[in-house]
């Protein structure tokens, strides 16, 4: 059996998914050993995958907290060009610390998050094969495919603010580019010419099903669509008053994320528009803010700092959240129409998917009223096709097992994949890479 390492942008909406992957890796009797920072330590033992700190002296414990609560209040391109700078950050620490441990660790193969873009380089620099993990939406779109954040829903206040984010967004972007290929050079690898160029050429698995993309795609033929990477195990335990849940209502669901959770208004504007409807509302502040700021919200919802989202769903009538990819995945896991009201990213994206599939709606944050909302959820609510859609969906999403695939490809990917190096050498070239 395979000895496999995971290196990944620590995030939770990407360590959750990856987590389930290395699950059923593990249940194949591989080992899998997942090499992140330790703020996330908890997280990957509490999924029982096997932990390598690696970021010990840029990025000690509490720097993540620190920079996720910077984020929480960003939008649009601001958000935009703070992720890429983290991803920049991450990228240093895996390029200077991951050579080692994973030389240390004996691993055989690895799997690289999408947003990690250095994590290719390390692996050709130890000889060895690695796949590509897509956790968000695919990058490597046809430029007409909704991705971004400033392509879809953002107001700009003038046309140079609208120009000048992308140009400091692409300046973060050449700064990774720039940072991979001094590490490349170094190691005596040819250069990269872009950050797409940093995908495996073996498999690309995205968790994103075919059904929910769009049809204008270009990617390369490693690429692969399965399904949620979820399997309902590994996360920690959430406890909830369910004793206050009402059966005899519809429950929405509302969620923010655990990023972009910091802005107060976007809850109480949700709020507003629910409570004007026979409805349960369940929010769920991803850890942003403390329930006990919404002590009075019009309709009197639920209001927890964290939720069992995976048990809510499979009662809910509709989520409401910020159109993050996992939670979407998730709630059409369990056939439930959504509203997106997407901040930055890919969310803006996955917005544009739901509208497409008919599973959903959407509201760019900058158009947020308890109106408009309002007139989403009673259009939702009242035609069943929304819901018809969605279950359509979780049909196919049932009948795929997005990890069970995703793990067979990878398998067939590594056990067929070249090998430059044997073993010894590729120790070799590990030895040179601090």
């Amino acid at each position: 059996m395979s000895r496999f390492g995971i290196l990944s942008f620590p995030g939770t909406g990407h360590l959750l998914p990856l987590t389930a992957l290395g699950r059923e890796l593990a249940r194949r009797d591989h080992t899998v050993t997942v090499f992140q920072v330790a703020d996330v330590e908890h997280m990957i033992r509490a999924a029982g995958l096997r932990f390598h700190q690696i970021g010990e002296q840029d990025f000690p414990l509490g720097t993540l907290r620190a920079l996720d609560r910077q984020l929480s209040g960003l939008h649009g391109s601001d958000a935009m060009e703070f992720v890429f700078e983290r991803i920049r950050q991450n990228s240093q620490i895996v390029l200077q610390d991951a050579p080692g441990a994973i030389r240390s660790e004996g691993v055989d193969a690895l799997i690289v998050d999408q947003a990690e873009f250095a994590g290719g380089s390390v692996a050709e620099n130890l000889g060895l094969p690695f796949v590509t993990a897509i956790l968000t939406l695919p990058l490597n779109l046809h430029s007409s495919v909704p991705f971004y954040g400033s392509q879809f829903g953002e107001k700009m206040a003038t046309a140079r603010r609208y120009a000048n984010g992308h140009l400091r967004l692409g300046l973060i972007k050449s700064n990774i580019l720039a940072l991979i290929n001094r590490h490349r050079r170094r190691w005596g690898l040819q250069t990269k010419t872009g950050l797409n160029a940093c995908g495996s050429d073996l498999a690309q698995v995205a968790q994103v099903p075919a059904p929910f993309d769009f049809p204008n795609r270009n990617v390369p033929s490693c690429f692969h669509y399965t399904g949620p990477f979820f399997d309902g195990a590994g996360r920690r335990e959430i406890s909830f008053p369910w004793s206050k849940l009402d059966q005899s209502r519809p429950l929405i669901f509302v969620s923010m994320g655990t990023l972009q959770n910091g802005s107060e208004w976007v809850f109480r504007v949700v709020a507003e528009a629910c409570a004007e409807f026979p409805v349960q509302t369940v929010i769920s502040l991803g850890g942003g803010l403390l329930p006990e700021i919404f002590d009075e919200l019009p309709g009197d919802p639920i209001v927890v700092r964290y939720a069992p989202q995976l048990a809510l769903l499979s009662r809910a009538a509709l989520t409401i959240f910020h159109g993050g990819l996992n939670t979407a995945l998730e709630s059409l896991a369990h056939g439930v129409p959504m509203i997106a009201i997407p901040v930055t990213f890919d969310q803006p994206g996955v917005g544009a998917r739901l509208v497409s599939t008919g599973t959903g709606k959407m509201v760019p944050i900058h158009d947020l009223t308890a109106k408009r909302i309002r007139t989403e959820i009673r259009e939702i609510l009242a035609d069943e096709r929304y819901r018809s859609n969605a279950k359509l969906l979780q049909e196919h999403v049932s009948s795929v097992n997005g990890p069970k695939r995703a793990a067979d490809i990878i398998e067939d990917a590594i056990a067929s994949a070249p090998l430059p190096f044997s073993r010894a050498s590729r120790h070799y070239a590990g030895s040179s890479a601090q």
